[in-house]
C-alpha cells in the first residue's frame, strides 16, 4: 500500500481532539515521512497548532506550508483551518500543557548550575510536581478502566521493561504478586529474554513499558506478542511510539526531564495506581 501524501479528503474527519489523536496514531505507519514529521510536531505542540499561522507552524515543523494542507486532507479535513479548529477547541478547555507547566515550575537559566545539592533537589521536586499534576489532569479515565479490565481478565500478567524502564516493570511484578495476581517479570537475566517471552500465552496480558529511545528488544517482543493475538497494555511516552501503535490499550506519560535526566516519578505513580485500582476491584468483587 502506498504511503498517504494526498490532498484528497479522507472519509470522516474527527470532530474532537481525542478522536484525532487516535486516528493519527493508527494511521501513522501509512503516512509519508514528511507527514509523519508533521504528526509528531502536532501531537507534541498542540498550542502551536492552535494559535500559529500555517506558515509559522510549517517552519517550526521543518516542512512546506502545502504539506500542512496535505496533512489535514489526509485525515478528512477540507483544509488546515478546519483541522486547526479542533486544536483550538481543546485549547479553550484543556489545562496548561506539560511544557508550559515545566517552564513555570523551573524558572532558571539553562546554563546555570545549582549552588548546592539542596537547590538541585528543589529543582527536581518542582519538575516532578509539574509532571504529576499533568498526569493527573490528562490521563483518560476510560483508558485506565480499560487497562484494569485487561489486567483483571488476564490469566498471567507478563511485565516487560528494559534499561531505564526496568524499575517500573519490576515494581509491577512485585506489587501484583502481593495482590494475589500471577505476575511474570521478563528480566532477560542470563540472556533468556526470548525464552521468557515465549511463555506468554493465550489468555495472558503483556504490560510493556518503554520510552524514547525505545529498547529494540521491547519493540520486538511487543510485535511478536501482538502477532499472536495476545492483549498488550503499553505504558509509554507518546501515542506514536512503536509499542503504543501495537497495543490493545496505551497509557501515555510525559516524565519530567531536568539537566539531561528523565524522572520515573509519574510512571511509577501510574503503575502504583493500576495495582491499587486492581486490588480495590478484587476486594469489591469479593
Amino acid at each position: 500500500m502506498s504511503k498517504i501524501d494526498t490532498e484528497a479528503p479522507a472519509a470522516a474527519a474527527p470532530s474532537d481532539m481525542e478522536s484525532l489523536r487516535h486516528l493519527i496514531a493508527r494511521e501513522f505507519p501509512t503516512l509519508s515521512k514528511r507527514l509523519q514529521d508533521i504528526a509528531r510536531f502536532a501531537l507534541d505542540n498542540p498550542s502551536a497548532m492552535a494559535l500559529e499561522t500555517v506558515a509559522a507552524i510549517a517552519k517550526q515543523a521543518g516542512v512546506q506550508p502545502s504539506a500542512m494542507i496535505r496533512f489535514a486532507n489526509a485525515f478528512g479535513y477540507s483544509g488546515f483551518s478546519e483541522m486547526q479548529r479542533i486544536f483550538q477547541s481543546e485549547l479553550l478547555e484543556r489545562v496548561p500543557s506539560y511544557n508550559e507547566r515545566m517552564r513555570r515550575a523551573i524558572d532558571m537559566d539553562a546554563g546555570t548550575s545549582p549552588r548546592n545539592t539542596a537547590e538541585l533537589l528543589r529543582e527536581f521536586c518542582s519538575a516532578n510536581v509539574a509532571s504529576l499534576r499533568h498526569l493527573a489532569e490528562v490521563i483518560p479515565g476510560a483508558g485506565l478502566e480499560t487497562a484494569l479490565d485487561l489486567m483483571d481478565s488476564a490469566r498471567i500478567i507478563h511485565l516487560l521493561g528494559l534499561r531505564r524502564s526496568f524499575p517500573v516493570a519490576s515494581y509491577l511484578a512485585y506489587a501484583l504478586s502481593h495482590s494475589e495476581r500471577k505476575a511474570h517479570l521478563l528480566s532477560g537475566v542470563a540472556g533468556l529474554l526470548d525464552e521468557q517471552s515465549s511463555l506468554i500465552g493465550s489468555g495472558d496480558l503483556l504490560i510493556a513499558v518503554s520510552a524514547t529511545p525505545y529498547a529494540k528488544e521491547t519493540v520486538a517482543i511487543v510485535e511478536a506478542t501482538a502477532a499472536r493475538g495476545v492483549p498488550i497494555l503499553a505504558i509509554t511516552d507518546s501515542p506514536l511510539s512503536p509499542i503504543a501503535r501495537l497495543a490493545t490499550q496505551s497509557l501515555v506519560v510525559q516524565e519530567a526531564e531536568l539537566r539531561g535526566f528523565r524522572s520515573l516519578t509519574a510512571t511509577l505513580s501510574l503503575a502504583q495506581s493500576l495495582v491499587v485500582g486492581l486490588t480495590l476491584r478484587i476486594v469489591k468483587g469479593g
